[in-house]
């Protein structure tokens, strides 16, 4: 019996030993979404949110269809600031249609769109839209907007679920981003690295730009680009 004892005992061990550490664990994550309401958004230096983006069995969908007469700011912002961490999502484009998802928002008078500051990973039904066969293909689905690629275009048909990580760490001046479980694209976050990048760009440009990706820390974003766009299970967790 004492010999049987030691061995669950022993098994007990080792079993404690194999547990997900606090950090893998789901408890990790904060959900950004809760699958009913718009709590915890707001659209883009604005307060509250307008009937074009409804919030129904766990689905945050923008339809321009929607779209009622006068204020036309429609992007979405987190109330909340994050700095280094983990964004995890599912994202569904309509056919032809184009989206986009921020990090580093800041708002204010001086800033007049989402991608004044915050940089883009780009969403894109890249069989239909012009702006996945342009080569080099900065813009198509889970680029990093007009500054790096992706390695590979693993995105599902427009009308399909694609899963999106996308890590920010600034610790380790590192970002990127995995679509379907496959990591497409690697860019630092700062320096002479990320200063060429910008220099290459559109975002090359002082007048409009001049604060593009110079942000530790802001809010994050979900673009009204005129096309329908869904997305589920948004959740993230600091790093």
């Amino acid at each position: 019996m004492k010999k049987i004892m030691l061995s669950i005992l022993a098994l007990g061990l080792l079993t404690a030993g194999s547990l997900p550490t606090p950090h893998e664990t789901e408890e990790a994550w904060e959900s950004l979404f809760d699958g009913s309401s718009l709590t915890g958004w707001h659209r883009f230096n604005r307060k509250g949110v307008t009937p074009i983006w409804t919030a129904q069995n766990g689905v945050l969908t923008f339809d321009p269809e929607l779209r009622q007469q006068g204020d036309y700011i429609h992007d979405l912002v987190t109330d909340e600031v994050y700095e280094s961490f983990e964004l995890s999502l599912e994202w569904n484009i309509s056919e032809g249609g184009n989206s986009g998802i921020f990090w580093g928002v800041q708002e204010g008078e001086s800033h007049h769109k989402p991608y004044s500051t915050g940089p883009e990973i780009q969403v894109l039904d890249n069989e239909r839209h012009p702006d996945a066969k342009a080569n080099p293909k900065f813009h198509q689905a889970g680029a990093l907007y007009d500054l790096v690629q992706p390695s590979k275009d693993v995105c599902n048909p427009a009308g399909q679920w694609n899963h999106m990580i996308l890590t920010i760490d600034h610790n380790k001046n590192q970002g990127s981003v995995a679509l379907n479980g496959t990591q497409i694209v690697e860019f630092p976050l700062s320096g002479p690295e990320w200063d060429a990048l910008v220099s290459n760009s559109k975002f090359n440009d002082d007048c409009n730009f001049k604060r593009f990706g110079k942000f530790k820390s802001g809010k994050i974003g979900l673009q009204d680009h005129g096309d329908k766009v869904s997305f589920r299970n948004i959740k993230i967790r600091k790093l």
